[in-house]
């Protein structure tokens, strides 16, 4: 099961929405006594999604090379070039894990959304090929819609995500 450990400034609704869980659940999957009395630090249970570190796969992604590179069991598969966020819609630095995949959900996400466990963010396909290896999107890791499409084949939800500046 997959853990979150609590960041400062975080609260239970604003996880609740990064992981697309209700407020509900995650008070009861904790057997938290008063919801308003969570720390920096404390160790959140997430129900529904594996703990990734059990998962074969995991992805680095680096803002400054604008590349994303897929690991299996720590060695290197394959690094794929991606967009990141332009000026004022920076791509957030940190870990997170892809809590669910979406196939063609149209317009500029392209052939496939899969997001991340912060509220607006994912990494998507696209509908200008163009911009791939560009600092020009709104926060979201853009790829190649075949690029995507593969990734999101290979690795399960779960799926660790290091974003590095």
């Amino acid at each position: 099961m997959l853990k979150h450990i609590v960041k400062p400034g975080e609260t239970l609704f604003s996880i609740a929405e990064d992981y697309r869980i209700s407020f509900h659940t995650l008070v009861q999957s904790n057997q938290l006594a008063d919801p308003d009395m969570i720390y920096a630090g404390q160790e959140l249970v997430i129900p529904g999604l594996p703990d990734p570190n059990q998962l074969p796969y995991s992805i680095s992604v680096s803002l400054l090379n604008r590349t994303l590179t897929l690991y299996h069991h720590g060695s290197l598969v394959k690094t794929y070039p991606i967009a990141v966020g332009r000026m004022l819609n920076e791509t957030p630095t940190g870990e997170y894990v892809i809590i669910n995949k979406a196939p063609n959900p149209g317009g500029p996400f392209g052939a496939m959304w899969m997001s991340l466990s912060k509220k607006h963010y994912g990494i998507h396909g696209t509908n200008d090929p163009s911009s791939i290896g560009k600092a020009v999107s709104k926060g979201c890791i853009r790829m190649y819609n075949e690029d995507v499409i593969e990734l999101s084949q290979t690795v399960p939800i779960g799926t660790k995500v290091v974003i590095r500046p």
